[in-house]
């Protein structure tokens, strides 16, 4: 038996090999030469990545610091308004004594004039 080749599939396939190998050649040249640019767009990204971390940071900061700054006004609010009522409390029982004590005093005063006018009948009857 002879050995018949087909060698136009032989060839085709040969030259799609080495038409891909050299397509493969070319991009691992290309990769190469861009290496340099890609490791300086790399590093720009990287840059601009930290840039963009550290202006969250500060805008987080800034937040954190408006919101402890919104906190103690609070507080703050809520302590005058704390001492405002005890102070009306304190106004409102002070009057609330004074206003027993006139009472007390009318009360006494009344009765202080009752007696002197009974003392009083009680001396035109003697």
């Amino acid at each position: 038996m002879k050995n018949h080749r087909n060698n136009d599939l032989v060839d085709r396939r040969a030259a799609a090999a080495e038409a891909k190998a050299t397509l493969v050649n070319v991009y691992r040249a290309t990769m190469e030469n861009l290496r340099p640019e890609q490791i300086a767009r790399q590093s720009e990204r990287l840059a601009a990545a930290a840039a963009r971390e550290q202006r969250r940071e500060e805008k987080e900061a800034l937040k954190a610091a408006e919101r402890a700054r919104a906190e103690a006004a609070a507080l703050a609010l809520q302590a005058e308004i704390e001492a405002a009522k005890h102070a009306e409390s304190e106004a409102r029982a002070l009057a609330e004594k004074d206003r027993i004590a006139r009472v007390i005093e009318d009360e006494a005063a009344r009765k202080a004039k009752r007696d002197q006018r009974y003392a009083a009948r009680k001396a035109r009857q003697s």
